[in-house]
């Protein structure tokens, strides 16, 4: 993925570990697709494919939220980005929990997911201290 960054961006642990996330949010939640997306003897679908695809979205967020917060000159704006980034990160974890408790086998996967996202938050932490 390009966001058109900043060149020193690429280069910083907090956008390294958001693109991380990403790829590692869109392998769990393709894998739990393949468990969730079947119909159950009512013809019912698994409310927790929803959340799989929150995930993605989520962490897909993450990095452009970094990029936009480096590139704000104005400090209200830079914290709204940084409290946005806050949210995401809030609730991806909040969704890898809902997910742990889905009949998948996929769901081994999110404690994975998990500790990276409480990696990111430390990285998050002492990035906004630089800001």
């Amino acid at each position: 993925m390009n966001y058109n960054l900043p060149s020193h961006l690429s280069d910083m642990p907090i956008y390294k570990k958001a693109m991380e996330i990403i790829i590692l949010s869109r392998s769990i939640s393709t894998y739990l697709n393949q468990d969730l997306s079947y119909l159950d003897a009512n013809g019912k679908e698994d409310n927790n494919i929803y959340f799989s695809g929150d995930i993605v979205q989520q962490s897909s967020n993450l990095a452009p939220e970094i990029i936009n917060a480096e590139r704000e000159k104005y400090s209200d704006k830079k914290h709204k980005h940084l409290e946005s980034l806050d949210k995401l990160t809030y609730r991806l974890y909040t969704n890898c929990k809902r997910l742990e408790r889905s009949n998948s086998n996929g769901k081994d996967y999110l404690p994975m997911l998990r500790y990276e996202l409480r990696k990111f938050r430390k990285l998050q932490h002492n990035w906004m201290l630089t800001l």
